[in-house]
């Protein structure tokens, strides 16, 4: 019997509006148990589509599991040092990137730019603009000194290649993750979505194993925690190495997929 929901949002819960579909929203509505959204957003470009789903009272797993939320307490909380912010926005600026910082419900941006403006209307978040500077001289004040949960950055593909190459060569003590050929997302090393998922169940849910939980993903950042789960499903549009780990695949998330497999299998939440 499946206890527990957690799903991933940008290429598996959202449609090709990057919104929930009605169909979504009446699927999850006929499940009595927790559903959690776990992504790499922050947590400002999650609440929205809680309201959506009527799960506001649910905890999130936000920043590929940097940030876990529940009750609005933190119960995971690990962030990335601020000499290495510093490298990374001299990475940014070496290589005409743009560089986004984020901290808890906070995202820093020197300048709205292409770029923050793309990630404005894809979230529906608004940046705070300062000069990077400013950026790391708040967060050198005392009750930021924990860094950053994560750091963006965005630029074209040429660009990026270099930049990437660049941060991997200084062995900073950090995860890159290539979402996109012109997104690379910095997380603090030892995080993951699994690793969130498992402290969540210990912390809040103390009567569901990890067995007991469907997960829903679609890119690199999903493998080990559809790997991990009992029920690990991929979308169709997935990875092919989250298809490869995955139960089942189902449907395309541009055609419901997580709603169409919650349907169909209904008895497994009897």
């Amino acid at each position: 019997m499946i206890k527990l929901l957690a799903t991933d949002i940008d290429g598996t819960l959202l449609n090709d509006n990057r919104e929930i579909s009605s169909s979504t929203i009446k699927a999850f509505k006929d499940l009595h148990i927790p559903k959690i959204l776990i992504s790499a957003r922050m947590p400002q470009a999650m609440t929205h589509l809680q309201e959506d789903l009527k799960i506001t009272d649910h905890p999130m797993i936000c920043y590929n599991g940097a940030l876990v939320i529940s009750k609005d307490q933190s119960i995971v909380d690990i962030t990335i040092p601020l000499n290495t912010i510093s490298d990374f926005v001299e990475i940014a600026r070496t290589h005409n990137l743009h560089c986004s910082i984020y901290r808890g419900k906070e995202w820093f941006v020197p300048e709205l730019d292409f770029w923050a403006n793309r990630e404005i209307n894809n979230t529906k978040v608004e940046p705070v603009v300062q000069d990077y500077g400013r950026t790391l001289e708040y967060f050198n004040q005392t009750r930021h000194k924990g860094g950053a949960h994560k750091i963006m950055l965005m630029g074209d593909e040429e660009f990026m290649d270099l930049a990437f190459a660049k941060a991997e060569s200084k062995k900073l003590p950090v995860h890159l993750y290539r979402s996109k050929n012109t997104y690379t997302e910095i997380t603090p090393n030892g995080i993951s979505k699994i690793e969130a998922l498992k402290e969540l169940l210990k912390h809040d849910f103390s009567n569901v194993s990890v067995e007991q939980v469907v997960a829903f993903g679609d890119n690199y950042n999903d493998v080990t925690m559809i790997k991990e789960v009992g029920y690990g499903i991929a979308v169709d549009n997935a990875r092919d190495k989250v298809k490869e780990v995955a139960v089942e695949v189902t449907d395309h998330h541009k055609q419901d997929g997580v709603a169409n497999w919650l349907i169909k299998n209904s008895s497994l939440f009897q």
